[in-house]
């Protein structure tokens, strides 16, 4: 047996200070005794991140320098952990939606790499797959059929990022974005015109296909950039029952409001508003509107978001926490792992407060020290 103390034990709707038994890997009971004196530091439940897009930029540290393809996974693998993120979602895009034809080979080799590291033992997070489905790419459909079966499937999210919809609903902006990746004026035009085109042809057919292979299978579904109120009642009568990054208050109270759950960006939190201009997560979090928060594309966002929410005083620090353990752990049905409760796995996370900022300083998935 091990264990911990002097730790402040961040619990379901407390802290308390005191000491942690573990016993093969599983929390066992809170009060006095000995273990690994944690100096007052906080102990939280390992963090769990839906949606990661942290392992395209590994794969491609510069747009024309494709990194090894396995290598990139193992660092994109210690980037969470040492973020105190002990379960991980990687969130891998199906289709081809223009501008970002790199993502279609990132996800052929993500997922023939999390099968062979996993079965390696090589990672130090347990990662499960987040199949993000571009719902107008006309290769989507043939993309999830080959990849709907693998048992690390545990979330589905239907996307459409054609220029005039969700975060991309000002299509001049959407023009100035891409003007400023360096495309020109006249590559612009064209792709815009062949994305409407692909939406208009694919949109519908593909959307059936990705609700017909989920259900089947019993893999959780989401939503993504829900912008209006029609959006979301669609979403919900057809069985998506996570709204993922709404980029609008309404859509968010919308979900709300017909029981579905809501995923909002910790980068949101943390930069203080979207890089989009959308709602601000935070004012998202103070309405009571927000259920898990995802690192998107900083794993490091995840603890400091939850943090600044107690600081910011949206929420008391055990539900803070919660947004980026508990919450999400409920989401996709993760029951063993979220909370530090008896009986549950032992991921474990102790961080120190510096100067506002928090700080990872150990991390334990299952009680093994994995940073």
């Amino acid at each position: 047996m091990t264990g911990f103390c002097n730790a402040r034990i961040v619990l379901g709707d407390e802290v308390v200070h005191g000491a942690l038994a573990v016993v093969d890997g599983r929390i066992g009971g809170l009060g006095a005794g000995g273990g690994l004196d944690l100096d007052g530091d906080f102990l939280i439940p390992g963090i769990i991140d839906l949606h990661t897009d942290n392992l395209e930029r590994q794969v491609l540290p510069r747009s024309n320098a494709r990194w090894p393809s396995r290598s990139a996974f193992l660092s994109h693998d210690a980037q969470c952990v040492a973020a105190g993120i002990t379960t991980v979602f990687d969130a891998l895009c199906l289709g081809d939606i223009g501008f970002e034809k790199a993502r279609q080979r990132t996800f052929e080799d993500g997922v023939e790499d999390l099968r062979a590291l996993a079965a390696a033992d090589a990672l130090k997070a347990e990662h499960f797959l987040h199949l993000r489905c571009e719902l107008p790419a006309p290769e989507m459909a043939e993309m999830l059929a080959r990849a709907v079966d693998e048992p690390l499937v545990r979330l589905i999210s239907l996307m459409d990022h054609s220029p005039g919809l969700g975060q991309y609903a000002d299509v001049a902006s959407y023009a100035r974005m891409r003007a400023a990746e360096g495309h020109g004026e006249g590559e612009i035009a064209e792709m815009v015109a062949l994305l409407k085109e692909n939406r208009a042809l694919h949109h519908e057919p593909n959307r059936r296909f990705v609700l017909d292979s989920a259900r089947d299978r019993g893999v959780a579904l989401a939503s993504h950039d829900d912008r209006t109120v029609d959006d979301v009642a669609r979403n919900h009568q057809e069985g998506i029952g996570i709204a993922e990054f709404p980029v609008t208050m309404a859509a968010a109270q919308a979900a709300r409001d017909c029981g579905m759950r809501v995923i909002a960006g910790a980068p949101n939190i943390v930069r203080g508003g979207s890089h989009n201009g959308n709602v601000s997560a935070l004012a998202l979090v103070r309405d009571g509107l927000v259920d898990a928060l995802a690192s998107d594309y900083v794993p490091a966002a995840m603890l400091e978001a939850a943090f600044a929410c107690a600081a910011a005083g949206a929420l008391e620090l055990p539900a803070a926490v919660r947004l980026v353990t508990a919450g999400p752990a409920a989401l996709v049905g993760l029951a063993d792992r979220g909370r530090i409760a008896p009986g549950l796995r032992a991921d474990l996370v102790r961080v120190r407060v510096h100067d506002g900022l928090p700080v990872v300083r150990a991390v334990w998935r299952a009680g093994e020290r994995i940073a």
